[in-house]
């Protein structure tokens, strides 16, 4: 008979007992501290000028304006500074003035016509431009002198121009016998005057930033589509609005921030008037704050923060729809 063997049982005692004999691991040892490398170090080094940049250009001069909206300032608690703390009280007051209704309206219907008309010619100047014909870019090169010229010259060629006794727009409407038009002194067209020039001043800019994003659209596109019978219209309705409207987001919102705070043009060619019929809250500010023989620093400031938090909540608006738009 063969014998079987049995393996030996096995003894959960024994595991305990052999676990408890068995020596300790030895404790880890601390990690040391990592320090800086090179890399990090050149990384802050090369960040420090911009944050720099951006402390003292930006973050402090905002701070000082909200401290300004803030408080009561006179010219001497101005250069003492001591003026006393007013908490909202110079917001209340230009909420109560008079002018904050037309100032807005204006700021609205200025910034939204310039927005609307310096978009729509500088796309169309895009697309004509696209079409790479000859002296091309000779002609894109001449349309950028508006944007190249210093706001001074543009306001004073265009105060010029729509004078009312020797405006040369007055004297092509004499010649083929139309009535002059009070351009700068009519509470009626003082406001369209200004916003003609500054949509003048900024077409160059959307048609540099819209000829840019067209180049990036592949041509195969264009050739495919002709192929299957579509129209300039069409093509441009299916291919070029969408493909462009990245950079026409863009192209907006810089438009839009420039526009809200858009004073020199305004300030050269009406100071706001007519009888504020022109005034923006970018020119109210100004003159609350230094157009007075006693300035009004507080209000001033508080009208500045009102277009800095317009811009910003516009801001706010774009990230959020890019966000939205990008790719999972």
């Amino acid at each position: 008979m063969k014998q079987t063997t049995h393996p030996p049982r096995h003894h959960p005692g024994a595991d305990r007992k052999g676990s408890a004999n068995a020596a300790p691991l030895p404790p880890r040892s601390a990690s040391p501290r990592r320090r800086p490398s090179s890399q990090q170090w050149a990384a802050w080094a090369f960040l420090a000028p911009v944050t720099l940049y951006l402390g003292l250009f930006y973050a402090y001069p905002l701070y000082r304006n909200l401290d300004l909206s803030l408080r009561n300032y006179t010219v001497r608690s101005f250069v003492q500074g001591d003026a006393p703390f007013t908490g909202l009280a110079n917001y209340r007051t230009i909420f109560d003035d008079p002018t904050f209704a037309p100032a807005l309206v204006h700021t609205i219907v200025f910034t939204t016509v310039c927005l609307f008309f310096q978009y729509a010619i500088g796309l169309a100047l895009a697309v004509f431009f696209n079409q790479h014909f000859r002296l091309s870019a000779t002609l894109r090169a001449l349309f950028l002198v508006p944007w190249l010229l210093p706001l001074i010259v543009s306001a004073s060629t265009w105060s010029w121009m729509l004078n009312s006794d020797s405006g040369l727009v007055n004297a092509v409407l004499s010649a083929v016998g139309a009535d002059p038009v009070n351009w700068l002194t009519s509470p009626s067209w003082s406001l369209t005057s200004v916003i003609i020039a500054n949509i003048w001043i900024g077409v160059p800019f959307n048609l540099v930033v819209l000829y840019s994003g067209l180049q990036s659209i592949p041509g195969s596109l264009y050739e495919a589509a002709a192929l299957d019978g579509a129209s300039a219209w069409r093509r441009f309705r299916s291919i070029t609005f969408p493909l462009l409207r990245p950079v026409s987001a863009i192209t907006l919102l810089l438009g839009l921030v420039y526009t809200l705070k858009v004073f020199d043009i305004i300030w050269i060619m009406t100071k706001g008037g007519p009888a504020d019929s022109s005034t923006t809250f970018a020119t109210w500010s100004y003159r609350l704050g230094f157009g007075n023989l006693l300035p009004a620093f507080g209000p001033g400031a508080a009208v500045g923060n009102l277009l800095v938090v317009a811009a910003l909540v516009f801001g706010l608006v774009y990230l959020r729809v890019q966000r939205r738009q990008a790719p999972a």
